[in-house]
């Protein structure tokens, strides 16, 4: 079954340091390397995702579209990056989550995806 590891990062935290930037980013590749070792069909996909300020919101409100530009202030939390695995349980994925290299102004939510 696939996985989706949400990468949420709180918009009040403090910026990212250059160097601790840098850190993070060696630590996502040390995960991927791990995946890979792990089968080669572990790890579907990853991406990070560029900042809210650059996104829009589209919903349907009282039969009419509304976009919305970002930020979106209404939400602490921001989607920073996604991961979707390839795990036989819950349990192997949520053990897979924590091996993100991650601060404790970031989450992870690990959500199975729906089969076709």
């Amino acid at each position: 079954m696939r996985y989706m590891l949400l990468i949420n990062i709180d918009r009040t935290a403090s910026p990212l340091q250059k160097a601790d930037m840098e850190t993070l980013l060696r630590g996502h590749e040390r995960f991927e390397a791990e995946l890979q070792a792990a089968g080669k069909d572990k790890m579907v996909f990853t991406e990070r995702l560029r900042s809210d300020q650059e996104g829009s919101r589209v919903r349907l409100k009282a039969g009419q579209w509304q976009v919305t530009d970002g930020p979106f202030a209404e939400t602490k939390e921001v989607l920073g990056g996604f991961y979707v695995i390839e795990c036989d349980t819950m349990s192997e994925a949520i053990e897979w989550a924590k091996k993100l290299p991650l601060r404790e102004d970031r989450t992870v939510e690990v959500r199975p995806i729906w089969a076709k």
